[in-house]
């Protein structure tokens, strides 16, 4: 319910307990949670409702293998073993839709087709948003997740995004984690090295 706080148990699985996985069980994810999963982070904000993402869940060993020559050497083996690799990637075009999703501003779509900074900084922003949007998302649905950043952006829009005017930001793999390849948790920031309250 609305402005009421989760228990411990949800935070803990969402934040908590949770950990970036390395190693996967032999345990496929459905197309239809997939689905469900879509459909609960594009309910999260975004500036002007602009939703920028743009999703690729590479499942098929075929679209698994034409991946792989794009990840680092470290990537590889734990991609290949996990049942879902999702590519995030954003719309730099976005704008476009903007008289669909956010009518109230009928010259929203001109603010960013006449200023290519804003346009880019507003996709990449909003975009990377919505991915950790999904990595929560994955969590709440049982998911486990195991996101990246080493691999070569060009190669993965040239293999995955040709032709439109999405680029690639990270990517992240989704299934059921092996608990043995999940590292120590590191180290965070205390409340005082992070923040202040003005």
């Amino acid at each position: 319910m609305p402005g009421t706080p989760l228990t411990q148990s949800a935070l803990d699985q969402l934040f908590l307990d949770a950990h970036t996985h390395n190693a996967w069980q032999d345990k496929p994810v459905a197309d239809e949670l997939l689905h469900r999963l879509y459909d609960t982070l594009r309910m999260a904000p975004t500036s002007m409702n602009c939703s920028p993402a743009r999703i690729v869940f590479v499942k098929s060993r075929a679209a698994k293998e034409k991946l792989m020559p794009a990840l680092m050497e470290g990537n590889r083996a734990k991609t290949m073993a996990a049942p879902v690799t999702a590519i995030i990637g954003h719309d730099m075009h976005f704008y476009e839709n903007l008289p669909k999703l956010f009518p109230p501003i009928p010259g929203a779509r001109d603010m960013f087709a006449n200023n290519a900074t804003l346009a880019d900084t507003t996709a990449f922003r909003n975009g990377t948003l919505q991915g950790a949007y999904l990595i929560l998302a994955a969590r709440a649905l049982g998911l486990d997740c195991g996101p990246m950043s080493g691999f070569d952006n060009a190669a993965v829009d040239q293999l995955f995004f040709a032709g439109t005017n999405v680029k690639s930001n990270f990517i992240c793999n989704l299934g059921y984690g092996d608990p043995k390849g999940v590292y120590p948790r590191n180290v965070r920031f205390e409340f005082a090295e992070a923040c202040s309250i003005a």
